[in-house]
């Protein structure tokens, strides 16, 4: 009796954060700092809805260029963050809070009249990792 073939196992796709809309590169590295432009709450090309949801889907999209260059969202030094609406800081506090869990860099966060896509949040990331 000839052995059963199986199909090789099939591999969790990779996350990855979305393109970037202009021209820049998404994340860079300087040395021992690790760059990343400001992300926004889009996923699969769609901005997701309201304040909370856009913060918990560009922290995200940060871990995931983080990723890229072998980092993590502890070794987040400095975000600076931007919002369309500061009535909303809070609902903003809340959810980037949860994205960040334990990690707290320095963080600065500005109100702006608009932000690409019609996003309501951005948030950028200076990241420290030293190379080996």
């Amino acid at each position: 009796m000839a052995a059963k073939k199986t199909a090789p196992a099939k591999k969790a796709p990779v996350k990855k954060a979305p393109a970037p809309i202009g021209p820049y590169t998404p994340v860079v590295r300087a040395g021992d700092w690790i760059i990343v432009s400001g992300q926004l709450g889009l996923k699969d090309g769609v901005l997701q809805k309201g304040v909370a949801a856009q913060t918990t889907q560009a922290v995200k999209n940060l871990k995931e260029r983080l990723a890229e260059m072998g980092a993590n969202i502890n070794d987040v030094k400095k975000t600076l963050c931007f919002l369309t609406d500061m009535e909303t800081f809070s609902i903003f506090n809340e959810a980037y809070v949860a994205g960040f869990g334990n990690s707290r860099p320095a963080r600065s966060t500005i109100g702006v009249a608009s932000l690409p896509a019609n996003g309501q949040v951005e948030i950028e990331a200076w990241a420290y990792k030293p190379l080996r």
